[in-house]
């Protein structure tokens, strides 16, 4: 199988790199980048062969990654306009919707949408996928090897929830890492120094998401195992209930499934 990408940035690196880890051919693999210097390090550190410009070398592919910026995206497809055949066209340009892509291709609809996550780059990522009805199931087998490089996939029927994805795991790196800071500085106030409570927050949170991957038991069931009456932990998550942090939580990814819907209106009204 041969596969191209638009645009080599970092999640076009980790996907390469996670493909080639699991038995990709390097030589079927090449790169559309302006850039100079990232065609460079992507030829020296995978061996896939990257152009300026996509040439009929590049378009003769099964799959095609649309990596690029998603501002830059419709500007990006226009040379492709016309060009494509068969191939499989699969997007990871965080909200864009598929039918302003099949505008912009002029009509192509052979397209998946994905939505991964920036874990992506150690291998560890998450994935939101969602193909449009022309989509057979066979290339949606391919576009889920092509995401399962870095880490899990969930499919989605309903392209609008989308926004929904990129709020909760999209975004969620983040939210997870305002905890990570958060833990860290309270450890810090309790007499910590800066390496001794950055490593006291992020082994917990790492052990304790490793915990509740590996359990068939929910996260409310290993909670209520840590919190004994009467205890410190019982006394933390009081004092987080107290404070409505849940709510606030969840007002939060509420918040960035909003604009995800507003910025998908905007994303597609580029003619």
């Amino acid at each position: 199988m041969k596969v191209s990408f638009l645009g080599g940035g970092n999640m076009a690196a980790a996907l390469i790199g996670g493909m080639v880890k699991r038995g990709f051919s390097a030589v079927a693999i090449q790169v559309v980048e302006l850039m100079a210097e990232t065609r460079e390090r992507l030829t020296d550190q995978f061996g896939v062969r990257c152009a300026a410009v996509a040439d009929d070398s590049v378009l003769a592919c099964d799959v095609l990654v649309l990596a690029v910026k998603p501002q830059q995206l419709r500007d990006a497809l226009v040379p492709l306009t016309g060009r494509l055949q068969r191939q499989l066209v699969v997007s990871i340009a965080a909200g864009v919707r598929i039918a302003d892509i099949a505008r912009w291709l002029g009509g192509y609809r052979r397209i998946v949408r994905a939505m991964p996550n920036t874990p992506a780059l150690v291998g560890a990522g998450i994935s939101g996928l969602c193909a449009d009805a022309s989509v057979a199931l066979d290339e949606r087998e391919i576009a889920d090897s092509v995401l399962a490089a870095v880490g899990h996939t969930v499919w989605i029927d309903d392209e609008s929830q989308m926004d929904a994805v990129t709020a909760v795991s999209g975004s969620g790196p983040a939210y997870v890492f305002y905890f990570i800071e958060a833990l860290q500085a309270a450890g810090e106030e309790l007499g910590f120094d800066p390496e001794a409570a950055r490593k006291l927050a992020i082994e917990t949170f790492s052990g304790a998401t490793r915990l509740a991957a590996q359990s068939a038991e929910s996260p409310a069931v290993l909670r209520g195992r840590v919190t004994s009456r009467g205890g410190t932990t019982e006394a933390a998550l009081d004092s987080l209930e107290a404070d409505r942090v849940a709510a606030a939580i969840s007002r939060a990814v509420a918040a960035a499934c909003a604009r995800g819907k507003v910025l998908g209106d905007e994303l597609g009204a580029r003619d």
